[in-house]
């Protein structure tokens, strides 16, 4: 009985396949025309493991199987080569981060050459190759020219042992998932482009796509234009005046109490009594995502009241760490009967709750005392 000889067999085609350049696409042919784009491995690392697989695996028979059905399939490869994990990984193994981002890379790409995918490899881009990052570099002077590249500070998941800033995924429950080291929540001054200039544009140009309904919402999220407007109000007995941004100012007779990221109150008042501080240093352990995601609201009072401008009635003043601190102004004007999470945070701290909008089929009293 034969055996299956797979690395003999595979081996043989593989190197068939490549003198003859079977994968190799001409781009000027446009017509039945399929494009495969892979996410580029990440070469902060010697190799793949087996997770990457179901990455790369699956997406390739995908390719192959328009390749079968007589398409002009083009599916690039390349290597996301640059970043602080790279640096990090030979600064352990005590190289250049050249040198050691070229072995990998070389290491890496003999192995997706031996699942024997159809990546053109004539057209693969390295993103740590100047002959590439030059257009990023030009690309993103355009941007810094016409005002839409700035620096401001803005918190970043940061590693103290890696010395370095964590993506949301590679934190678990708090932890550096290299080193196990607790992450903090780090002010680092950062580039940001200034995709609010085009928000208008980015949201209505969703309407042309034949997307999910529920990756245009995500989209329209990940955007964040919201339309609004300032209220100030007055803190009582201080010379003190906190703007809040409001989608609603038709609810403000319902506002019963102000909410302010920890962030803005640290702006307010360096300060602290030391329940509001552990309050605060809690809030630096937890990611911007645990706090949008975490379905326990948490508080604290500040003892301060607030004057709400349209009839002038005093409001407690709390900070909670759902609120973020680059939304808005940073601060929240709580209507609690007509907002899921504004409802969650009232009756837990038992706070006023009174309607201003009458719903059909709803009812809540409308009275100062809480539920």
């Amino acid at each position: 009985m034969l055996k299956y000889n797979h690395t003999k067999v595979e081996a043989k085609w593989q190197k068939i396949w490549e003198k003859k350049k079977l994968y190799k696409t001409d781009l000027d042919k446009t017509k039945n025309k399929f494009y495969c784009l892979v996410m580029f491995p990440y070469p902060s690392s010697d190799k793949l493991h087996i997770g990457h697989w179901y990455n790369f695996g699956p997406v390739d028979t995908y390719a192959r199987y328009q390749k079968m059905l007589g398409k002009n399939v083009f599916e690039p490869i390349g290597f996301d080569a640059f970043g602080l994990p790279a640096e990090n990984y030979a600064i352990k193994g005590g190289v250049l981060p050249k040198k050691s981002t070229i072995e990998n890379i070389n290491y890496i790409r003999k192995q997706l050459k031996q699942i024997g995918a159809m990546y053109d490899w004539s057209k693969e881009i390295i993103t740590s190759d100047p002959e590439y990052y030059k257009w990023t570099q030009w690309l993103f002077l355009q941007l810094y020219k016409n005002g839409l590249a700035y620096r401001k500070k803005a918190k970043v998941n940061f590693c103290p042992s890696c010395q370095t800033v964590l993506a949301n995924e590679q934190v678990i429950n708090g932890l550096c998932e290299r080193c196990d080291s607790e992450v903090i929540q780090k002010d680092l001054e950062q580039w940001f482009f200034k995709i609010t200039e085009y928000a208008d544009k980015l949201i209505s140009g969703l309407d042309n796509l034949s997307w999910p309904e529920e990756s245009k919402k995500r989209q329209k999220d990940w955007i964040g234009r919201s339309e609004g407007t300032i209220i100030k109000f007055k803190i009582d007995n201080l010379k003190l005046t906190i703007p809040v941004f409001t989608t609603r100012a038709d609810t403000l007779f319902g506002a019963t109490y102000i909410v302010l990221a920890p962030e803005k109150w640290q702006e307010l008042n360096s300060k602290s009594q030391s329940k509001i501080q552990n309050y605060l240093d809690q809030t630096k352990k937890k990611t911007v995502l645990q706090r949008q995601l975490n379905k326990e609201k948490t508080g604290i009072f500040t003892r301060l009241y607030a004057l709400n401008p349209i009839n002038n009635e005093k409001i407690p003043v709390w900070i909670a760490d759902y609120v973020l601190p680059d939304y808005g102004t940073g601060a929240v004007m709580c209507v609690p009967a007509h907002d899921s999470r504004d409802f969650e945070f009232a009756k837990k701290y038992k706070l006023p709750i009174k309607q201003v909008i009458v719903n059909r089929g709803l009812r809540i009293e409308n009275s100062k005392k809480a539920f």
